[in-house]
């Protein structure tokens, strides 16, 4: 056996605690458990344990040693466990202890409120005041801005008519938008030569570095000219590769832990990352907020972009991180999802109110009636 890698401890009210980052389990324990463990630094056995805690009974010892196996704190050697261990210490190694916060917040236990009242959800939220939206600075001199007068501008009614859409029509979606999707927020519309790095991708999104570590699968349920099932996209040659068919409106609703509005989705852009990409300059663990704001990035040229195809679009971070990355087949070390997109078409009633609110800022927007 051998001390798990991917562990830290920590004191909490008084009490020691002992996480495994990599399984995600948490125990209390004496700090005779860290000698223990420090014991353990290398692969040993039962019996080099014995002879070296000669003062303890073997009975004890022996105790001892199987309750830090269960609950994963020593590893078995040639167990999946071990090999998980090792990797997720190898791979991340210069993102370590401080990138453990990426494994020990995946899986996380959801729970379906949507046919909860409105009492009982109260009953959740703190009883403290939630914090203010706004916030002032006392003392500090207010300058009035210039009044917020825009120009008639595509732009300007896009990012104004962004939402984030729950309802969906039941219509397809036509290839030729997804298509056009895809290559918006992910494709590559040009290179930059860099005497460094050689030919680095040009993307709508900003990126860290120019890495680039996020890639996307499509998971298409309604669209037209297009088999329902799980693909790859390539953004440098515009394909889409077939990874499985195992799709479905359900498996939707799993893979965003249970949010039932995913399931009427015509379409979901599942978003992971590939680390190493980022580690390999960066190699230091402030770098991994960098792969998120990358995430973000894509997130919202996402949102913008389907706004202005006429799409509805949404965005979740509540997960099922192991089922998803099963089916994709990654591994969720060197490759992890981070994030969901998805779309649909907007319901009629949405339809209308975009339609009506383009007309809305045409004329509030028009310099010729002198109106804002």
């Amino acid at each position: 056996m051998r001390r798990a890698k991917c562990l830290f401890l920590y004191w909490r009210d008084g009490q020691l605690f002992f996480h495994n980052f990599a399984r995600r389990l948490t125990v209390s324990g004496r700090p005779i458990a860290c000698e223990v463990l420090g014991f353990f630094d290398r692969w040993r056995t039962f019996q080099d344990a014995i002879t070296h805690f000669a003062n303890y009974s073997q009975r004890s010892v022996r105790s001892a040693l199987s309750q830090l196996v269960e609950y994963g704190l020593l590893l078995p050697k040639d167990s999946s466990e071990a090999e998980y261990d090792s990797r997720i210490a190898k791979e991340w190694s210069g993102w370590l202890p401080e990138g453990s916060f990426h494994f020990s917040t995946k899986d996380v236990s959801y729970v379906d409120r949507s046919s909860w009242s409105v009492d009982r959800l109260k009953s959740i939220i703190p009883k403290t005041p939630q914090p203010t939206f706004i916030k002032t600075i006392k003392g500090a001199k207010k300058i009035v801005l210039p009044a917020r007068t825009f120009f008639d501008s595509e732009f300007i009614r896009v990012l104004m008519a962004r939402k984030t859409h729950r309802r969906f029509s039941k219509q397809k979606l036509s290839l030729e938008t997804v298509s056009q999707l895809l290559h918006l927020v992910w494709g590559v519309t040009g290179y930059r030569y860099s005497p460094r790095f050689g030919k680095l991708f040009h993307k709508t999104s900003p990126s860290g570095g120019a890495r680039h570590p996020g890639e996307v699968y499509l998971m298409a349920l309604r669209v037209k000219g297009l088999r329902a099932g799980l693909y790859h996209y390539q953004p440098a040659t515009h394909q889409l590769q077939m990874i499985s068919r195992n799709t479905s409106r359900e498996k939707a609703g799993l893979y965003c832990a249970g949010q039932h509005f995913a399931r009427n989705a015509a379409a979901l852009f599942l978003m992971t990352a590939v680390f190493r990409r980022t580690m390999w300059k960066y190699q230091f663990a402030r770098a991994y907020r960098v792969v998120l704001l990358d995430a973000g990035h894509l997130c919202q040229t996402f949102c913008l972009a389907a706004t202005w195809l006429g799409l509805a679009p949404f965005c979740t971070a509540a997960l099922k991180d192991t089922l998803i990355e099963k089916d994709l087949g990654i591994d969720g070390v060197r490759e992890s999802v981070l994030y969901v997109a998805g779309v649909g078409l907007p319901t009629i009633s949405a339809r209308a109110k975009q339609q009506s609110s383009r007309s809305g800022d045409r004329r509030a927007a028009d310099p010729s009636t002198g109106a804002v």
